[in-house]
């Protein structure tokens, strides 16, 4: 499964890779290479962060998942028992 960006979120992740060389590589990259890195990163690199952040998701739903009969759980046969009288002395 390609991992891909809308245009607006492509255009904004190009920008910030743009401006990441200009402040940490003393250099200038035009559009065209920044989009490449990006491209890169995104075939390359995006998928690990991605089937770790699936992996973490569904760790967590397994962790709630198992604790479901503790959250909904329901005593039977409480009928009787809510209508006994108290008695005394006891």
């Amino acid at each position: 499964m390609a991992i891909e960006l809308p245009k607006g979120t492509r255009d904004e992740a190009i920008a910030s890779i743009q401006r990441y060389f200009e402040a940490h590589m003393d250099e200038r990259i035009g559009n065209i290479a920044a989009g490449g890195l990006l491209g890169f990163f995104l075939e390359e690199i995006a998928p690990v962060v991605y089937n770790q952040a699936v992996a973490d998701v569904q760790e967590r739903l397994q962790a709630r998942v198992s604790e479901l009969d503790i959250d909904v759980h329901e005593d039977a046969f409480t009928y009787w028992r809510k209508r006994e009288k108290p008695t005394r002395g006891k």
